[in-house]
């Protein structure tokens, strides 16, 4: 536990200069990426980003969070599994909170768009439900931790460029939500007693 909670310090202290860093001007990889993947914002590349935005973001840990509550109420039988199932669910929150230091960064977009841009809500809300299902996955069904790594991995990715491809993110808003995500989710975790995943009593 105290190492994972290291790593948890390490990677927060990683986002907020991250987040400082980038916050008066933009490096040159993010103009790069933009100028490149962001240029067709209007056309066929923005608007496929666009439905895939609708489905991989805020609604997902909203989705998630009822889940995972109306799981807990009806497995009230079963006191370790309910109670695992509602800390997942402050995990959760947790995790989605680390969107909410926007202001802390004030960094604008790469276009016109409202709302500040570090770290990526989009990005933070797939990260957060992505993390929340490894963390689950470690306790009641390890057998399936790899696929379950694998496809949030994959969903964290493709929420990512959609923003890229959209224009309204750039590459460090993106990479600093998953480091965010991760940092908050180890200490989380660990304060929560869900890290390391243990074998869930009867």
């Amino acid at each position: 536990m105290r190492r994972l909670a290291t790593l948890g310090v390490v990677l927060l202290g990683l986002f907020l200069v991250l987040g400082k860093l980038v916050s008066d001007a933009p490096p040159g990889v993010d103009v790069a990426v933009a100028d490149t993947l962001g240029a067709d914002w209007q056309g066929t590349a923005g608007r496929v980003a666009y439905v895939g935005s609708l489905v991989l973001g805020p609604v997902l840990p909203v989705a998630a969070a009822l889940g995972l509550v109306v799981a807990a109420l009806l497995t009230r039988r079963r006191p370790a599994l309910m109670g695992l199932l509602l800390r997942c669910v402050l995990l959760l929150a947790a995790c989605r909170a680390v969107s909410l230091v926007k202001p802390l960064f004030d960094r604008a977009r790469p276009r016109d768009y409202p709302e500040l841009s570090f770290p990526s809500g989009h990005v933070v809300s797939v990260a957060s439900v992505g993390f929340t299902a490894v963390v689950l996955c470690a306790w009641l069904a390890r057998h399936r931790l790899r696929a379950v790594v694998a496809v949030s991995s994959l969903a964290v990715a493709l929420a990512a460029l959609c923003r890229i491809l959209l224009d309204v993110h750039w590459l460090t808003d993106v990479v600093g939500a998953t480091v965010g995500v991760t940092a908050v989710g180890l200490l989380t975790g660990a304060a929560l007693r869900l890290l390391p995943a243990r074998t869930l009593d009867p």
